[in-house]
């Protein structure tokens, strides 16, 4: 038997609506830890039944950290998910994992982050898709980033310059 509770707590823990909430407690006779897996596994199975949909919104963030940068481009199907703070939350876990991983392509981010994809999906109950992106690494110059139209359009730039003492 649980309690409203731990619905609550099961909802805080995953992010998840409280009707599927419940439904998980209920098939896992209360048991916190099994609901969490339940729900996990529902997760990718609802990952796998919007894999055929359009995912044409979405954002552009930038990250720089030292000399290494990293821009990435995110897709989701509504511009309202693209504008949310789960949506933005999981971008930003995509590229801070490939600025601080030796990360040799696409395939790869997807793989490493493929369970945090699927809860993403099953939290906000839309497809998304990592898309692209580009990792640079500045010799003797300066990183910086700019990101316009709210995340629609984005630039990851390298700048260097020799400057005497006399001009500054």
């Amino acid at each position: 038997m649980f309690t409203s509770k731990d619905v609550m707590e099961l909802r805080q823990r995953t992010g998840v609506g409280m009707m599927d909430c419940k439904k998980a407690l209920t098939e896992c006779d209360g048991d916190m830890e099994k609901a969490v897996d339940f729900l996990r596994e529902k997760g990718m199975a609802t990952a796998a039944k919007k894999a055929g949909r359009v995912a044409s919104e979405g954002i552009v963030y930038a990250t720089i950290k030292g000399d290494k940068g990293v821009i990435v481009e995110v897709n989701c199907e509504s511009d309202f998910v693209a504008r949310g703070e789960g949506f933005k939350a999981f971008v930003e876990e995509v590229a801070e994992y490939i600025l601080d991983n030796d990360v040799k392509s696409l395939d790869e981010v997807v793989a490493a982050k493929t369970e945090a994809l699927n809860a993403a999906i099953a939290k906000i109950g839309e497809k998304i898709s990592i898309r692209r992106y580009e990792k640079m690494v500045a010799s003797d110059s300066k990183l910086d980033s700019y990101i316009h139209m709210g995340g629609k359009i984005g630039v990851l730039v390298e700048a260097s310059a020799n400057i005497s003492a006399e001009v500054i």
